[in-house]
Protein backbone atom coordinates (compact mmCIF):
# COMPACT_ATOMS: atom_id res chain seq x y z
CA UNK A 1 0.00 0.00 0.00
CA UNK A 2 1.57 3.33 -1.01
CA UNK A 3 2.03 6.17 1.47
CA UNK A 4 -0.64 8.44 -0.04
CA UNK A 5 -3.34 5.77 0.13
CA UNK A 6 -2.28 4.83 3.64
CA UNK A 7 -2.64 8.44 4.77
CA UNK A 8 -6.08 8.71 3.17
CA UNK A 9 -7.26 5.61 5.02
CA UNK A 10 -5.89 6.96 8.28
CA UNK A 11 -7.77 10.22 7.74
CA UNK A 12 -10.99 8.31 7.25
CA UNK A 13 -10.27 6.45 10.49
CA UNK A 14 -9.50 9.54 12.52
CA UNK A 15 -12.48 11.55 11.26
CA UNK A 16 -14.73 8.62 12.10
CA UNK A 17 -13.19 8.59 15.57
CA UNK A 18 -13.50 12.36 15.96
CA UNK A 19 -17.18 12.19 15.18
CA UNK A 20 -17.73 10.17 18.37
CA UNK A 21 -15.59 12.32 20.67
CA UNK A 22 -15.76 15.63 22.47
CA UNK A 23 -12.84 18.03 22.19
CA UNK A 24 -12.17 16.77 18.68
CA UNK A 25 -9.91 19.66 17.62
CA UNK A 26 -7.05 18.62 19.92
CA UNK A 27 -7.30 15.07 18.59
CA UNK A 28 -7.22 16.34 15.03
CA UNK A 29 -4.07 18.35 15.73
CA UNK A 30 -2.56 15.34 17.52
CA UNK A 31 -3.33 13.22 14.48
CA UNK A 32 -1.75 15.78 12.16
CA UNK A 33 1.39 15.55 14.29
CA UNK A 34 1.22 11.76 14.06
CA UNK A 35 1.10 11.96 10.25
CA UNK A 36 4.26 14.07 10.30
CA UNK A 37 6.10 11.16 11.94
CA UNK A 38 6.05 9.39 8.55
CA UNK A 39 8.60 11.98 7.36
CA UNK A 40 10.51 12.45 10.58
CA UNK A 41 13.50 14.42 9.30
CA UNK A 42 11.28 16.78 7.34
CA UNK A 43 9.16 17.77 10.32
CA UNK A 44 11.41 17.12 13.33
CA UNK A 45 14.99 17.53 14.52
CA UNK A 46 16.70 15.96 17.52
CA UNK A 47 19.29 17.66 19.72
CA UNK A 48 21.03 15.52 22.34
CA UNK A 49 23.62 16.96 24.73
CA UNK A 50 23.09 17.06 28.48
CA UNK A 51 19.40 16.58 27.80
CA UNK A 52 17.32 15.38 24.84
CA UNK A 53 15.11 17.67 22.75
CA UNK A 54 12.71 16.95 19.90
CA UNK A 55 12.23 20.11 17.82
CA UNK A 56 8.95 20.52 15.91
CA UNK A 57 9.67 22.28 12.60
CA UNK A 58 5.99 22.76 11.67
CA UNK A 59 4.18 22.44 15.01
CA UNK A 60 0.47 21.69 15.21
CA UNK A 61 -0.28 21.03 18.89
CA UNK A 62 -1.29 23.89 21.18
CA UNK A 63 -0.63 24.11 24.90
CA UNK A 64 -4.36 23.61 25.57
CA UNK A 65 -4.21 20.40 23.52
CA UNK A 66 -1.54 18.93 25.77
CA UNK A 67 -3.55 19.71 28.90
CA UNK A 68 -6.74 18.34 27.32
CA UNK A 69 -5.01 15.10 26.33
CA UNK A 70 -2.90 14.61 29.48
CA UNK A 71 -5.49 16.05 31.92
CA UNK A 72 -2.59 17.62 33.81
CA UNK A 73 -1.25 21.14 34.13
CA UNK A 74 2.51 21.82 34.39
CA UNK A 75 4.48 22.20 37.60
CA UNK A 76 5.73 25.61 36.47
CA UNK A 77 5.17 28.07 33.64
CA UNK A 78 7.57 30.74 32.41
CA UNK A 79 7.08 33.48 29.82
CA UNK A 80 9.94 33.72 27.31
CA UNK A 81 10.87 36.09 24.49
CA UNK A 82 9.64 33.49 21.98
CA UNK A 83 6.51 32.34 23.82
CA UNK A 84 6.43 30.30 27.01
CA UNK A 85 7.97 27.27 28.68
CA UNK A 86 6.32 24.59 30.80
CA UNK A 87 8.01 22.09 33.09
CA UNK A 88 6.56 18.91 34.52
CA UNK A 89 8.64 17.87 37.56
CA UNK A 90 8.67 14.23 38.73
CA UNK A 91 10.06 13.54 42.19
CA UNK A 92 10.92 10.12 43.57
CA UNK A 93 8.74 8.93 46.47
CA UNK A 94 9.03 6.06 48.95
CA UNK A 95 6.56 3.30 49.81
CA UNK A 96 4.67 5.74 52.06
CA UNK A 97 4.37 8.20 49.13
CA UNK A 98 6.75 10.63 50.81
CA UNK A 99 9.37 12.48 48.78
CA UNK A 100 12.87 11.02 48.97
CA UNK A 101 15.54 13.12 50.71
CA UNK A 102 17.90 14.09 49.19
CA UNK A 103 15.64 14.72 46.22
CA UNK A 104 15.85 12.56 43.09
CA UNK A 105 13.89 14.11 40.25
CA UNK A 106 13.62 14.63 36.52
CA UNK A 107 11.51 16.82 34.26
CA UNK A 108 9.83 17.00 30.89
CA UNK A 109 9.81 20.48 29.37
CA UNK A 110 7.60 21.94 26.63
CA UNK A 111 8.52 25.16 24.83
CA UNK A 112 5.78 27.02 22.92
CA UNK A 113 6.10 29.67 20.22
CA UNK A 114 4.17 32.95 20.09
CA UNK A 115 1.26 31.14 18.41
CA UNK A 116 1.08 28.86 21.46
CA UNK A 117 2.23 25.83 19.44
CA UNK A 118 4.62 23.23 20.89
CA UNK A 119 8.05 23.93 19.41
CA UNK A 120 10.37 21.83 21.60
CA UNK A 121 9.91 18.82 23.86
CA UNK A 122 12.83 18.22 26.21
CA UNK A 123 13.68 15.27 28.48
CA UNK A 124 16.11 16.04 31.32
CA UNK A 125 19.39 14.25 31.95
CA UNK A 126 18.11 11.91 34.67
CA UNK A 127 15.38 10.64 32.35
CA UNK A 128 18.13 9.68 29.88
CA UNK A 129 19.53 7.28 32.48
CA UNK A 130 16.50 5.06 31.89
CA UNK A 131 15.90 6.04 28.25
CA UNK A 132 19.30 6.40 26.51
CA UNK A 133 19.14 9.14 23.84
CA UNK A 134 19.96 6.86 20.90
CA UNK A 135 17.09 4.54 21.82
CA UNK A 136 14.75 7.40 22.68
CA UNK A 137 15.31 8.89 19.23
CA UNK A 138 14.79 5.49 17.58
CA UNK A 139 11.49 5.07 19.42
CA UNK A 140 10.29 8.48 18.23
CA UNK A 141 11.23 7.65 14.67
CA UNK A 142 9.37 4.35 14.82
CA UNK A 143 6.10 6.17 15.54
CA UNK A 144 5.74 6.81 11.81
CA UNK A 145 3.03 4.41 10.69
CA UNK A 146 2.31 3.32 14.26
CA UNK A 147 -0.93 1.44 14.86
CA UNK A 148 -3.68 3.50 16.50
CA UNK A 149 -5.92 1.99 19.16
CA UNK A 150 -9.05 4.14 19.04
CA UNK A 151 -10.50 2.78 22.30
CA UNK A 152 -7.38 3.31 24.41
CA UNK A 153 -6.20 6.36 22.44
CA UNK A 154 -2.75 4.79 22.17
CA UNK A 155 -0.17 4.26 19.46
CA UNK A 156 1.94 1.14 19.04
CA UNK A 157 5.16 1.69 17.12
CA UNK A 158 6.17 -0.72 14.38
CA UNK A 159 9.64 -1.44 15.69
CA UNK A 160 10.31 -4.07 13.03
CA UNK A 161 10.53 -1.22 10.51
CA UNK A 162 12.84 0.91 12.65
CA UNK A 163 16.51 1.42 11.84
CA UNK A 164 18.78 -0.59 14.15
CA UNK A 165 21.42 1.11 16.26
CA UNK A 166 24.72 0.02 17.77
CA UNK A 167 24.53 1.94 21.06
CA UNK A 168 25.21 0.11 24.32
CA UNK A 169 22.62 -0.23 27.03
CA UNK A 170 23.07 1.13 30.58
CA UNK A 171 24.26 -1.27 33.27
CA UNK A 172 22.23 -1.86 36.42
CA UNK A 173 24.87 -0.39 38.74
CA UNK A 174 24.95 2.84 36.73
CA UNK A 175 21.17 3.21 36.77
CA UNK A 176 20.92 2.54 40.52
CA UNK A 177 23.65 5.08 41.19
CA UNK A 178 21.44 7.71 39.55
CA UNK A 179 17.97 6.59 40.68
CA UNK A 180 18.78 5.01 44.02
CA UNK A 181 17.28 1.79 45.33
CA UNK A 182 13.90 0.70 43.95
CA UNK A 183 10.69 0.19 45.92
CA UNK A 184 10.60 -3.44 44.90
CA UNK A 185 12.59 -6.03 42.94
CA UNK A 186 10.78 -8.89 41.22
CA UNK A 187 12.64 -11.78 39.61
CA UNK A 188 11.11 -13.24 36.47
CA UNK A 189 13.07 -16.08 34.85
CA UNK A 190 16.20 -14.48 33.34
CA UNK A 191 15.23 -10.93 34.26
CA UNK A 192 15.00 -8.62 37.24
CA UNK A 193 12.19 -6.07 37.40
CA UNK A 194 12.96 -2.90 39.37
CA UNK A 195 9.95 -0.77 40.38
CA UNK A 196 10.18 2.96 41.14
CA UNK A 197 7.52 5.54 41.98
CA UNK A 198 7.69 9.21 41.07
CA UNK A 199 5.05 11.85 41.80
CA UNK A 200 4.32 14.67 39.40
CA UNK A 201 4.36 18.08 41.05
CA UNK A 202 1.20 19.15 39.19
CA UNK A 203 -1.15 22.10 39.60
CA UNK A 204 -4.92 21.97 39.22
CA UNK A 205 -5.35 18.26 38.49
CA UNK A 206 -8.74 17.63 36.90
CA UNK A 207 -11.16 15.72 39.08
CA UNK A 208 -11.06 12.02 38.35
CA UNK A 209 -7.50 12.10 37.01
CA UNK A 210 -5.60 12.34 40.31
CA UNK A 211 -3.96 8.96 39.67
CA UNK A 212 -2.10 10.43 36.70
CA UNK A 213 0.14 12.35 39.07
CA UNK A 214 1.70 9.02 40.10
CA UNK A 215 4.37 7.70 37.74
CA UNK A 216 5.12 4.02 38.22
CA UNK A 217 8.35 3.26 36.42
CA UNK A 218 9.31 -0.31 35.62
CA UNK A 219 12.89 -1.15 34.62
CA UNK A 220 13.79 -4.62 33.40
CA UNK A 221 17.39 -5.83 33.61
CA UNK A 222 18.91 -8.92 32.05
CA UNK A 223 20.38 -11.11 34.80
CA UNK A 224 23.24 -12.38 32.64
CA UNK A 225 24.46 -9.01 31.33
CA UNK A 226 23.04 -6.59 33.96
CA UNK A 227 21.84 -4.47 31.02
CA UNK A 228 18.68 -2.39 31.10
CA UNK A 229 16.61 -4.02 28.36
CA UNK A 230 13.17 -2.44 28.82
CA UNK A 231 11.60 0.62 30.39
CA UNK A 232 7.92 1.45 30.86
CA UNK A 233 6.04 4.13 32.73
CA UNK A 234 3.48 6.89 32.56
CA UNK A 235 4.68 10.48 32.53
CA UNK A 236 2.14 13.36 32.65
CA UNK A 237 -0.50 11.10 31.16
CA UNK A 238 1.89 9.88 28.47
CA UNK A 239 2.52 6.14 28.51
CA UNK A 240 5.98 5.14 27.28
CA UNK A 241 7.19 1.57 26.86
CA UNK A 242 10.45 0.82 25.07
CA UNK A 243 12.00 -2.61 24.55
CA UNK A 244 15.55 -1.55 23.80
CA UNK A 245 16.58 -4.83 22.24
CA UNK A 246 14.04 -4.27 19.47
CA UNK A 247 16.30 -1.47 18.26
CA UNK A 248 19.69 -3.12 18.69
CA UNK A 249 21.74 -4.30 15.76
CA UNK A 250 22.15 -8.07 15.41
CA UNK A 251 25.81 -7.89 16.42
CA UNK A 252 24.81 -6.19 19.67
CA UNK A 253 22.26 -8.91 20.33
CA UNK A 254 24.86 -11.59 19.78
CA UNK A 255 27.18 -9.94 22.28
CA UNK A 256 24.30 -9.94 24.75
CA UNK A 257 23.94 -13.66 24.28
CA UNK A 258 20.53 -13.54 22.58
Amino acid sequence: MNKRLRRFLRLLLIFGLLGTMTGCLEWLRAYQTYLQMDEFDRYFAVVSKDDFTVHFKEPKLLSEDFVALAKLHPSSEETTADGKRWRYWFRKIDKDKKQIVPEISFYLELAFDKQDKIRDWTFSNLFLQIAPPEFLEASFRSLGGAEINEDKKQMKAKVEQADKIAAHLPKKDTVIKQLGEPLEIVEVEQQEVYLYNFRLDARDIEEGYEDRALSEVKLIFDKATSELVKMSGRFAGLKISINYRDYQEDDEKKVAGL
